[in-house]
């Protein structure tokens, strides 16, 4: 009951279509207005369906330049058995990231540790999925990127800093104790249960991340990082995603090792790139209210519309 009174007074755990049921009366005026119903292809000529449904992971990452993103192997379906050797053969080792190649908010996203556990988590996904290399940077955050066509360059609209669920040890009280005296901790509790000892306790002032990958519904608080947006930090990402061919409207998940680092463009690694079906995630900051979430949205949608009118139009006149 504790935690569906928290689900139910804060906004962030609604479920998306409460959420982006006023961005669907836009889409149908917009579909009215461009005389195409599936007009979210031109936002992202690059990216197949523009982002919005059925773009592959693994051929988002092939637009991005080499070495920006984690050391990855796709398998198919059908050729689960070949986890084993593909993974020696591309050199990488225990523990690795597993997700599906077609995937939405994290949805069987896990860190696996051994074969046994891919093979499991590969049966459950059942679609063709991507193993990448476990990116240890201490740090994660949303970056939200949109680019009009026939302007010279983009802009970051927006950036979430990722908080993951990490509890820290008093010496007396066990891993699930500590869950429960966040809610947002609380409500992964069924999940992380089947995977770890939660009875422990752990040492006064010792630390664990249970759940190492920036996902909401994982229990990852979500903060607006507006202030943490640069100069230096804006020039380098604006002009590495300008270069990114037919990429002009969405977020990158990016791990990194300072900001610092990430301000020149080092140390960091692209964990996702998503496109029009994009959140602006920062919109999730606790201190939020629905309104301004809402506010957010809609100045985002308005840069959405604006691209593929723009890009609809190109298509067009070339023809």
């Amino acid at each position: 009951m504790k935690t569906f009174l928290h689900r139910l007074r804060h906004w962030e755990y609604w479920p998306a279509y409460l959420v982006y049921a006023p961005t669907a009366l836009l889409w149908i005026y917009w579909m009215i207005r461009f005389r195409n119903f599936r007009f979210y292809r031109y936002v992202n000529p690059g990216i197949t369906n523009g982002g919005f449904y059925g773009d592959r992971k693994s051929d988002i990452y092939t637009l991005l330049p080499e070495g920006s993103f984690p050391k990855t192997i796709l398998v198919r379906r059908n050729e689960v058995e070949k986890s084993g050797q593909l993974i020696r053969h591309a050199g990488l080792c225990f523990p690795l990231i597993v997700k599906p190649d077609i995937g939405l908010r994290g949805r069987n996203v896990a860190l696996v540790n051994s074969l046994e556990e891919l093979m499991i988590q590969a049966k459950d996904t059942n679609q063709d999925f991507l193993i990448q290399e476990c990116i240890s940077y201490p740090h994660e955050i949303g970056l939200f990127y949109a680019r009009i066509p026939g302007e010279a360059t983009g802009k970051i609209t927006g950036i979430t800093i990722k908080a993951m669920l990490t509890v820290t040890g008093n010496g007396k009280e066990t891993i699930a104790q500590l869950l429960q005296q966040n809610p947002r901790f609380a409500m992964q509790i069924p999940i992380l249960k089947n995977k770890f000892n939660l009875q422990e306790i752990l040492d006064k002032g010792a630390t664990r991340c249970l759940v190492p990958f920036g996902n909401h519904n994982r229990g990852t608080a979500f903060y607006d990082g507006h202030h943490q947006l640069t100069v230096a930090l804006q020039r380098t990402w604006v002009d590495l995603l300008d270069q990114v061919d037919g990429f002009y409207y969405g977020r990158l998940d990016i791990r990194f090792a300072s900001w610092e680092a990430l301000e020149k463009g080092h140390e960091f690694s692209i964990i996702e790139l998503n496109g029009a079906k994009s959140e602006p995630t920062h919109i999730y900051d606790p201190a939020y209210s629905w309104l301004k979430g809402q506010r957010i949205i809609f100045q985002h949608q308005r840069l959405l519309s604006t691209i593929a009118g723009k890009n609809l139009k190109r298509k067009k006149t070339a023809q």
